[in-house]
Order: C-alpha cells, then structure tokens, then sequence
C-alpha cells in the first residue's frame, strides 16, 4: 500500500507518515480510533456510515479530554481525500488521534500540555474473519480473559489501549486453534468479541447483550438490530449467558471489519445445526445490499466520494 497517508491537515506520502517515539499515545494508549469500511459500488467508492464514526470518533477524544483540533465537517472531508488518493484495493479506513509528545520531551502519566495529533489511512482488510468462516461459520471460544467492566474503563469511547485486553484474548483463542474469543464480562455473562458485538437467535427472536454488559456499542450493531425489526423481526437486549449461546438456534458477530460473521461453534459445541442460519443469512443479504446501495431505505447510511 502506497496511498497518502493524511496526518495533521495534510496529506503526505506513505514513507513519510511517521510518528515520534516519544508520542504520549506510544507510551500509554492514551488515543482514539476508529475504523470505516469503504465500499467499491457501481456509484463508486462508499464511506459506510461515515458521520456516525466520525461523531463517535469525537464523543471518544472527549473521554481522554483531548481537543480535537478539527471539527466533524473537517475530519468527515478528510476522510473522503484520503479515499480519493486510495488505490483499488482501499477498504478500510483507520482514522486515529492521540496524545502526542510533551513540549519539553518529559515522560508522564499527565497529559494535560499534550497537544493532539490525528492521521488518517486508507489499507486493504478484506474479509477480516477468512472466506470460509464467513461461508461456513467461525468456531470460537470462551476466553479465560475478563472484558473489562464499565467500572474499569469508558468502554463505549474506542481507545486505543484498552483494546490490549482484546488482544490477550484474540492471542489465546488463535492458541488454541478457535477463530475468535467470545469474552465474558465479571458477572459471567456475555459481553461481546475481541473486536465485535454478538447476537443470538432464538424461537425466531434476535438478542444481543446491552450496552450495560461492557460493549462498545457498535454502528454495525446498530444497522443489524435496525435491519432485523424492518424484516419483521422482534430485536432485544437482554443480559446472556454462554450456556444460553450453546443452546440458541443461531448466533452470529457483527462489527465494521467482521460485518456479519456467522458462528458454526461455540467452546466445541455445534449451534444449531451447524450451518450457517436463515435469519443470519437474511440479514447479512440485507446489510450487503444496504452497504452496496442497493437498498434505498438505507441510503442515508451512504457517503459517496466524489
């Protein structure tokens, strides 16, 4: 990849998108990001959702109280420049602000003299599970690793450093030859994916954990639950446990890079059959349309570039 790299108001080239060793942000994970599919359509290339990310992108630097230098207008048109200068393969985009590095070069917790830095990349991810999974569904895992309560952190803000508990997640289940980590929050109920929110279909209802059980609500999961109840279906938030996922007729994992990522087992257990389920599969026809723009209820979720 060889696109421009926009970094602090301008756009500047790939090699030279380089950030200082001693950037706060480095040190302590004290920055925000967000990520955005970019979908390739028959119009053109579509930021899905853009606004709702970047508006996100804000409410998150206001948890670390760091000044955004940039209102939303702003960083929605950069967004949309870095997609112009994105070559084909372009899909995703990786906006991210963080602390940078202290004027007299001092390291410390505080960073309250800090100014902000923002960069903004266009990369490829593709399909983020694998072809097969998302074909034949993921096989997943209980983590030994505890989400993190609401107690503990801002969870609905995407900072960066919290996302290491994602990752000693995401490592264990690799280790263990699972697709993904479905993690539990300290109650013992479900929270969510290493990256993802989780859904469960039961006797034709769809159910997903609520924003209290330490998610980050998701945009993706916002366009499923809207997508199910325009189908018809009857969408809830409830409190679940894993056992409740063994035993449900469907259950799947949405996110920005996942997008629907239906789930064939859960700890070795078959859900349902096995097999990829209708109501998993509607959905996702129906989110791929929205996304695409083939679907013109949708089309206030669209950001074409020009």
């Amino acid at each position: 990849m060889k696109n421009k790299i926009w970094m602090d108001g301008k756009l500047v080239n790939w090699d030279d998108a380089k950030v200082h060793v001693l950037a706060h942000g480095f040190h302590y994970g004290t920055g925000v990001f967000e990520g955005i599919r970019v979908y390739h359509t028959s119009q053109g290339k579509n930021i899905f959702r853009l606004r709702d990310h970047m508006v996100r992108f804000l409410n998150s630097s206001k948890v670390l109280q760091m000044k955004m230098p940039y209102t939303l207008d702003e960083l929605c048109e950069a967004c949309r420049d870095v997609v112009r200068h994105a070559g084909p393969d372009g899909d995703y985009l990786r906006p991210i602000a963080f602390y940078g590095v202290h004027p007299e070069y001092k390291i410390g917790l505080n960073p309250s003299k800090l100014g902000t830095n923002v960069s903004i990349i266009c990369t490829h991810m593709g399909v983020y599970m694998g072809k097969d999974q998302v074909e034949q569904g993921a096989n997943i895992v209980t983590s030994s690793w505890e989400k993190y309560s609401n107690g503990a952190a801002a969870l609905n803000a995407k900072v960066c450093g919290h996302y290491v508990n994602s990752v000693l997640a995401k490592l264990e289940a690799i280790q263990r030859g699972a697709d993904e980590a479905l993690m539990l929050n300290g109650q013992g109920n479900v929270a969510e994916g290493t990256g993802e929110n989780v859904f469960m279909v039961k006797n034709g209802k769809i159910f997903t954990p609520p924003v209290s059980a330490g998610i980050l609500e998701g945009i993706t999961r916002d366009c499923i639950m809207t997508i199910g109840r325009d189908l018809g279906y009857e969408v809830m938030e409830k409190d679940m446990t894993r056992s409740e996922l063994y035993m449900a007729d469907e259950v799947f994992m949405t996110g920005t890079a996942a997008e629907i990522s239906p789930i064939r087992s859960i700890d070795n257990r078959l859900v349902g059959n096995g097999s990829i389920g209708p109501i998993t599969g509607r959905i996702g026809q129906s989110f791929h349309k929205a996304a695409v723009g083939d679907d013109p209820k949708y089309a206030s979720w669209l950001d074409m570039v020009k």
